[in-house]
């Protein structure tokens, strides 16, 4: 049976030269063989000549998303099972911990960046979550669960297709067991010798921020070298379950005020820290509005020696760039008022429609309404299980700046 066909308008066809793995509907001539969402596509030049193969979705803005440039090459269940064990294989030193025993969590396939457009695998312990972000995944994914659970034989595989961007391929959202025991409310990893409960069924993304774990790691070395560090206050701005408050007091400081609009997200908060063996004060979590209550704790006076602010995404289309930009300033702002003489703000941004650029110039911008000097200490990026694919820009999502603040 002949394949359906793509033809791509000689003017745009220099991106799948180029091997970016996303054709825009724009950039189709005509299509031929009427393919079904869903299915395996050729796209070819209007000369004829072959450039590549992927899935269709005449519902995405987004209507082919490659998988192969090699022409002899077939998508079939063997293609699959390869481009999932090189993933795998990509994270060996993730790999040998979990087979050590050591209940470990790590992405284990990202998308795009991994040859698997649509495709997210995150292992928690003996268990793996999966979120099917496209229609070519969501007609694919019973087989990928068997796939993964042949590869790596898991206690469970779990679904948290519960994602707002299936909307734009026109699918509903979708979450529960696809295969094994179901997961339990929590799941205790150990992430660089700290401990945490993930609850992989609600939390979010897929329970755990794993993007944020070698950055976990970096502020906490940064108290380490502090010879003050049993006196610093560290304000843990978006702090869902604690990840970045753990570390914190790992490295001595004194204390870390943990703030989010989600009740449910600090109880959890809690029992991490408690997990790790720190004391709990109430005072050290505050449910509310994290703009109003920094506005709040400014207008009283109030000072922190490190601010760390990782908010949830501002920016989903570009659309929303522009607003996102004022609400990235405004918490920046904050922060860089709230912090005392050669304080630390470790600021992160993860709309991917912010390039790392525009968040620096936003960021400058805060300072200088602010009054106040920074240095940029060390640039911040999604962990090494999160690569980016170097045809894939918009892999690079997690930007983030470590910076020194002197008034």
């Amino acid at each position: 049976m002949t394949e359906p066909v793509v033809v791509i308008r000689e003017e745009r066809q220099k991106a799948v030269l180029r091997r970016h793995p996303w054709i825009f509907s724009g950039a189709v001539k005509t299509v031929t063989g009427n393919p079904a969402d869903g299915d395996l596509v050729t796209v070819r030049s209007e000369r004829g000549e072959f450039l590549a193969r992927g899935y269709w979705n005449s519902q995405s803005s987004i209507c082919v998303r490659l998988l192969s440039w090699d022409e002899a090459q077939p998508i079939d269940e063997a293609f699959w099972r390869e481009r999932l064990r090189r993933a795998i294989a990509a994270r060996q030193p993730q790999n040998r911990i979990a087979a050590q025993g050591t209940p470990a969590a790590y992405r284990l396939v990202n998308a795009e960046n991994d040859g698997l457009p649509g495709l997210v695998v995150d292992r928690y312990g003996e268990w793996l979550v999966i979120q099917a972000l496209t229609l070519g995944i969501e007609v694919r994914k019973a087989m990928l669960a068997d796939l993964l659970g042949d590869l790596l034989r898991p206690a469970g595989i779990y679904e948290r297709s519960d994602v707002d961007v299936r909307a734009k391929e026109g699918l509903a959202l979708s979450t529960g067991s696809l295969a094994g025991s179901p997961p339990p409310e929590t799941i205790e990893i150990d992430e660089n010798g700290r401990h945490f409960l993930v609850d992989v069924r609600a939390g979010h993304k897929t329970g755990f921020y794993l993007d944020q774990r070698e950055n976990r790691e970096i502020i906490g070395d940064w108290f380490r070298w502090d010879e003050q560090a049993a006196e610093r206050e560290v304000l843990n701005a978006f702090a869902y379950t604690g990840g970045f408050a753990v570390y914190a007091l790992g490295g001595l400081a004194r204390r870390v005020v943990n703030v989010d609009t989600s009740a449910e997200a600090l109880k959890l908060a809690r029992r991490n820290i408690a997990l790790n063996g720190y004391v709990l004060d109430d005072d050290d979590f505050v449910e509310g509005d994290i703009f109003s209550v920094l506005r709040y704790w400014r207008d009283q006076g109030r000072h922190f020696d490190m601010i760390i602010l990782d908010p949830p995404k501002f920016a989903h289309s570009a659309r929303q760039v522009e607003s996102a930009a004022r609400g990235y300033k405004d918490i920046n702002l904050l922060a860089f008022q709230l912090l005392r003489q050669g304080g630390v703000l470790a600021t992160f941004s993860c709309s991917g429609a912010i390039s790392s650029d525009l968040f620096q110039k936003i960021v400058f911008a805060a300072a200088v309404d602010a009054r106040c000097d920074a240095q940029i200490v060390r640039w911040l990026a999604q962990a090494s299980d999160h690569p980016v694919a170097l045809t894939f820009p918009e892999g690079a999502y997690l930007k983030g700046l470590l910076c020194r603040v002197w008034k």
